[in-house]
């Protein structure tokens, strides 16, 4: 795969959700996004920057999803839902594939923003199709796999003070 050079068209992914667990169970600290998409870009050409948030009625939300859009951040918004036994499910996992996919012919590199070891698959099947993929998370609890099958992951934890508020 090709090494970064400043041409590259990148687009970043954030699991909103993901990152977010991760940060307040290893630090007990929020995400710093402007710094986040400055990280993944690294100079490059940004293409699209997308982050997929939960709503879940909790208070200063809207803020949040209206500060991501001012830092650059389209965002794609999901209901959480509630079932019957009282469980609650969101994520954004398909979502985020879909566009992964949907976008790599217009990209030199995608850059997900999660720790998910699901996404390990997506990954591989970027890298045939010839797109670089590199992965930004918490390295205390990013997946092995998803380490394991990308270009280059970024270790949040290896500045912690860089990447949270």
């Amino acid at each position: 795969m090709d090494a970064v050079h400043s041409g590259q068209r990148v687009a970043v992914l954030v699991d909103a959700q993901n990152l977010y667990h991760s940060a307040q169970s290893v630090y007990s600290r929020k995400i710093d996004y402007e710094s986040l998409l400055g990280g993944a870009v690294a100079g490059r050409r940004l293409t699209r920057a997308i982050a997929y948030v939960i709503r879940a009625d909790s208070p200063d939300e809207e803020r949040f999803f209206h500060a991501l859009g001012s830092i650059g951040f389209e965002t794609k918004i999901k209901d959480i839902k509630t079932f019957g036994d009282g469980s609650k499910k969101a994520d954004w996992d398909v979502g985020m594939s879909l566009d992964a996919v949907s976008l790599a012919p217009h990209l030199d590199t995608i850059v997900l923003c999660t720790g998910d070891g699901d996404f390990a698959r997506l990954c591989t099947h970027l890298r045939h199709a010839g797109v670089r993929v590199e992965a930004m998370a918490f390295g205390e609890s990013a997946a092995e796999e998803l380490k394991e099958s990308v270009d280059g992951f970024t270790d949040l934890s290896d500045d912690p003070d860089r990447y949270l508020l």
